[in-house]
């Protein structure tokens, strides 16, 4: 079976980032970053643009050299693109978001050039790819989440250890998406891939990940849980990298707080009846999310949101709320 790794028995880290920086003219861009990664730990990545991530990820690929610091997989250095002739690690897949197939090849001659498997296992990631049906399509006649499957199964072949993943959802209708996700939730449990990828979009990183990271400034603000990170997030930053929440005064809801406000996601706060403990507001907008609205509250200079599926709430209601139990 592809993929049985000696590391388990060693009890060894699959990968160690020890206190790397890497400056890009003026900007330092990744700021002294320490982690490490298990075998089969699916580590999601989640910061503003120019916050680091890119450039973090290619120095664990082999494609940046950094400045000051060290990594390791399987416990060997990786080596930077200055300390060896061709750039990149043989156990690490790298797929960018800027990814580009070779024009006008036949998609199984364009795989068959990387491929060093038997035949059964080349096809059993095919199959698990989705790509079975394109093998004799050339590659400029595919679609970009075709390509893009057609992509992560060349890497695939190449029996990676880590895939690292930036940005493999962006510029994908939801039916591509979709089959994207589902291909890459496959492939780890299929081949015992670790991963690290990196999405603008909440849905992508909270319901896949194992650990979470919050990149801000070439640093790792906030690491944890998927549900650490968005239930407990430690800045409003934080907090609004992983979608809506509500800032808003502590003694609203009569707690003391070490800080002066709380973030509080939608499901944080429900609708209640008038009550000594309740707060009163007006409903200022309801935003239709099929299953359920967000309600946008507004109490006096704050605004807070929830979740209901209550439909009879209108625009301009007056309503009662509480924090959820």
């Amino acid at each position: 079976m592809l993929f049985v790794y000696s590391v388990l028995l060693s009890g060894m880290a699959l990968l160690e980032v020890r206190n790397v920086f890497k400056r890009e003219g003026e900007t330092v861009a990744v700021n002294g970053i320490s982690f490490v990664q298990e075998p089969f730990q699916k580590i999601g990545i989640a910061g503003e643009t120019g916050s680091g991530k890119s450039t973090l990820l290619k120095m664990v690929a082999g494609f940046v050299q950094p400045d000051a610091g060290e990594l390791f997989f399987n416990g060997q250095k990786i080596l930077g693109p200055f300390d060896q002739l061709i750039p990149g690690h043989p156990g690490i897949g790298y797929l960018s978001q800027h990814f580009e197939l070779r024009n006008n090849y036949w998609v199984n001659d364009f795989l068959d050039m990387a491929n060093k498997l038997p035949e059964e296992e080349e096809q059993r990631i095919f199959a698990v790819c989705e790509i079975d049906h394109l093998l004799r399509r050339r590659t400029h006649q595919l679609s970009g989440g075709e390509k893009q499957r057609i992509a992560l199964a060349r890497l695939l072949i190449t029996s990676p250890k880590l895939l690292i993943l930036d940005e493999p959802f962006s510029n994908l209708d939801a039916m591509h998406k979709a089959t994207m996700k589902r291909v890459v939730e496959e492939a780890g449990k299929q081949f015992g891939t670790s991963f690290i990828l990196v999405s603008h979009e909440p849905a992508d990183l909270l319901a896949w990940a194992d650990t979470v990271f919050i990149m801000q400034a070439g640093k790792i603000l906030q690491q944890g849980t998927a549900a650490e990170v968005y239930e407990q997030p430690v800045s409003e930053y934080a907090a609004g990298l992983l979608g809506e929440y509500s800032a808003v005064d502590a003694t609203l809801f009569n707690k003391s707080n070490e800080q002066s406000k709380l973030l509080l996601r939608p499901q944080q706060l429900q609708l209640t009846t008038k009550e000594s403990n309740a707060v009163e507001a007006v409903v200022a907008a309801v935003h239709y999310r099929g299953a359920y609205s967000l309600l946008e509250l507004a109490v006096k200079e704050e605004r807070l949101y929830l979740l209901q599926t209550d439909r009879s709430v209108q625009k301009g209601d007056t309503v009662y709320v509480r924090l959820a139990d």
